[in-house]
């Protein structure tokens, strides 16, 4: 028989709850993404500071790390962190603490660090067990009248320490310093802003709650990023950001020669080297940019032949960022040099705006410049009277002991003999005397030694001062405008020590809208060279060095070897700067830029490496770009129309389709319209030749085009353009280059769209005109 007395354990299975698993995990969720958005990636906007930056400074200011004391080692900052205030990981809690010390990461640094803490190439501080750390003078004003009752100190996660809810510090933290979080379902991008004029905007918005939001932004000019750097985006733009909470801005690196000789060289980065020729000097990056990378990204750029007008580039930086940009040649545009650097490499970038913060009710919210402000404003207010009404408490305890002091001054005799000669002396001298329980035993607990400092002169003046400054407390706690002129005069206290004449102070960024942009091409960056473009007939392209003779050869494409079996088709010459239109049968024009073709050592490689063209499609001409040029287009049914070179160029590898054909039509020409051409030729597989108007051929972007040439059997074999008064000419058939003219061709000219008749006598039996 069982012992009635045994406990049993209970079933496990019975805490088990029956709920609908979507409604659980949403639960569950909803509460992390809550935690998330408030306790970790979000910023308080009364000090700006996250959870585990604020444990951060709470700790190194119990381990008394302030300025005037020695470094400690970051090891033992961390281990206090993670175990009494931050439990998370050691890792997470010291990367937040490198960022507090990295003067190129924080505007207004709040941790001074010893050792190796990061640089601005991208390099990580050393292992927390070789640095050492201690608060700067920032962090002690950030953290002052924490002693003085101006907030509300909560539990650790333990329940065995606290911590304050937030830092009452008059420095503007959230604004001064920025921040960056990304939570559940939102973000926040806050960038570094000058001191004093986030105070100036402060005044402002003080002395008038209506002021507008225009009048602000002539006191706040915008960002001050840590790094400097240029903000190169209109005053509407920046203006229109902070109204909203929202928007973003262009920032550019900055180009200064320290050592020029000129003021304008100076401004513009230029170091003149004798003999013509320069450099150009970055001195300062945009905010987040890694050195490193970004010579890297220029590298690179050179190696891809993205900026064929710079040389080299060079890092000769020591503490200060000096990067040398070598052009090619002393007769390039610097500011093309700097537009091309700009577009292609994180010289310049966007920093997006989101004033995304937790309010005094740890609601997050986006606010404008002036509700954020106000918001500031009204949380130190709020401070300003908690610290008020504790120094009255401190006060009114103070008074109590003096009171109950000068009355003792007066019965000292009697309090002596009471003290000496009763058995409960306390109780004793509060009935006589009408003392209370703190002034009796304040009394008690007197020395003798301080007797004779109980003069009562010192006393009542003593009383006197605490009257007058629980008076005025008083007056201060119950008038808005006295807290207001208090504030006021703290603000000023505060921003004499970041003026913008103090190596803190001083504002880092220019914020200029930017002249307008040299027109960037790549284009205008190729170095200009003669090649020869030669296309074989299986599509191997290649690019020769200079113009080949082409006529060194009967096909009319010059001295080339091709691969077994293949042979010339095409051979043109033109520049690196050109670009070469390719013509196919199916009525799509593809463009190659002469500069970025294979070299003609070997046989080159195939377009369609390089461009999508289907495989049952051939190329049927191969032309120069001319963007004012005109080109004859026409189709095996006999339809064709004009088309200008400029509006044929595609910019993707899957070319453009231009002319629109049906069913097993092929374009069959793609010939250039000569200067001064007036009358066009067609000629048909039936060997009837016309001649009519060019002015009748429409100029069209893309379509089918009209009818050239009217066929009851085949289709169109050719067309050209030629000068009427010039007459039409031919190749001739058989060796040679021999060409014959035909004067009389008007004798063929028609309406356009009629049948023909048969060509002069000695026209090719191709029925080619070339």
């Amino acid at each position: 028989m069982s012992d009635p007395t045994e406990i049993t354990e209970p079933d496990p299975f019975d805490a088990i709850v029956d709920a609908p698993f979507d409604s659980a995990l949403e639960e569950r969720y909803l509460v992390y993404a809550l935690s998330t958005i408030t306790a970790r990636s979000l910023p308080d906007l009364r000090d700006g500071l996250k959870p585990v930056h604020r444990r951060l400074l709470w700790t190194m200011r119990q381990l008394k790390l302030d300025p005037s004391s020695g470094f400690k080692k970051s090891a033992r900052v961390v281990g206090e962190v993670i175990g009494k205030y931050h439990p998370h990981g050691d890792t997470a809690a010291y990367d937040a603490m490198v960022r507090l010390a990295q003067d190129f990461a924080l505007r207004y640094p709040l941790v001074e660090g010893q050792g190796n803490f990061g640089n601005i190439d991208g390099d990580n501080a050393a292992a927390y067990r070789y640095t050492e750390a201690r608060l700067t003078r920032t962090a002690i004003q950030l953290m002052a009248g924490l002693d003085e009752g101006t907030v509300d100190f909560i539990p650790t996660y333990n329940g065995e320490e606290q911590e304050p809810e937030l830092m009452p510090g008059l420095f503007p933290n959230l604004l001064a310093n920025g921040a960056s979080g990304i939570a559940v379902g939102m973000a926040t991008n806050i960038p570094s802003h000058n001191v004093h004029e986030i105070i100036e905007a402060t005044l402002e918005l003080i002395d008038n709650p209506h002021v507008e939001h225009a009048r602000l932004m002539e006191l706040f000019q915008g960002p001050d990023f840590p790094t400097g750097g240029l903000i190169v985006d209109s005053p509407e733009v920046i203006s229109n950001a902070y109204e909203t909470g929202r928007g973003s801005f262009r920032v550019r690196g900055r180009f200064h020669a320290a050592e020029a000789d000129k003021a304008e060289d100076r401004e513009a980065g230029i170091e003149r080297l004798g003999g013509g020729q320069w450099q150009l000097v970055i001195s300062e990056i945009p905010y987040q940019v890694q050195k490193g990378k970004l010579i890297e990204q220029i590298a690179q750029a050179i190696a891809d032949k993205k900026v064929p007008i710079l040389e080299d580039v060079r890092d000769e930086s020591d503490e200060n960022i000096r990067i040398v940009l070598v052009p090619r040649s002393r007769n390039v545009d610097p500011e093309l040099l700097k537009e091309s650097i700009y577009k292609l490499t994180d010289l310049e970038t966007r920093f997006g705006l989101n004033l995304n913060v937790l309010d005094a009710t740890r609601t997050p919210m986006v606010m404008g410049l002036k509700e954020l402000l106000q918001n500031w404003t009204a949380s130190q207010i709020e401070i300003l009277q908690r610290r008020t009404q504790h120094r009255l408490d401190q006060i009114a305890r103070r008074l109590e002991l003096v009171e109950g002091y000068i009355i003792a001054f007066l019965n000292l005799d009697r309090v002596i003999e009471i003290i000496r000669y009763e058995d409960e002396p306390k109780a004793v001298m509060m009935a006589e005397f009408s003392l209370t329980d703190r002034q009796a035993e304040a009394i008690l607990n007197m020395r003798l030694r301080s007797l004779r400092k109980l003069e009562e002169m010192e006393l009542k003046q003593e009383k006197t001062d605490l009257l007058a400054e629980q008076e005025e407390l008083q007056k201060l706690l119950e008038s808005p405008a006295r807290q207001r002129t208090r504030l006021k005069r703290d603000l000023k206290a505060l921003q004499k020590e970041y003026g913008l004449d103090t190596a803190l102070g001083a504002r880092r960024t220019t914020i200029a809208e930017a002249a307008p942009t040299v027109e960037f091409s790549m284009d205008a960056m190729i170095e200009k060279e003669p090649v020869t473009v030669v296309l074989s007939q299986k599509g191997w392209i290649r690019a020769a060095k200079g113009h080949v003779d082409l006529a060194a050869s009967e096909d009319g494409c010059g001295d080339f070897k091709y691969k077994e079996g293949d042979g010339p088709a095409f051979a043109l010459h033109c520049q690196t700067t050109d670009k070469v239109l390719l013509a196919a049968d199916n009525g799509r024009f593809f463009t190659l830029g002469a500069d970025k073709l294979p070299g003609a050592r070997g046989f080159g490689e195939p377009v369609r490496n390089t461009l999508d063209i289907d495989a049952d499609a051939q190329v049927i001409a191969m032309v120069v770009n001319q963007p004012k040029g005109m080109l004859l287009l026409a189709a095996t049914t006999g339809k064709g129309f004009a088309a200008e070179m400029g509006e044929l160029v595609a910019e993707t590898r899957k070319g453009k389709q231009v002319v629109n054909l049906k069913g097993d039509a092929k374009l069959t020409v793609a010939r250039p319209i000569g200067e001064g051409h007036d009358h066009v030729a067609v000629v048909g597989d039936n060997r009837k030749l016309m001649v009519f108007n060019l002015e009748e051929l429409p100029v069209m972007a893309r379509g089918q085009g009209v009818t050239l040439q009217r066929y009851r059997d085949g289709g169109l074999a050719d067309a050209t353009t030629f000068k009427l008064e010039d007459g039409l000419s031919w190749q001739m058939g058989g060796k040679g280059d021999r060409t014959r003219t035909e004067s009389e061709i008007w004798q063929w000219k028609v309406a356009r769209g009629a049948a023909g008749r048969l060509p002069p006598q000695g026209f090719p039996r191709d029925n080619r005109f070339s």
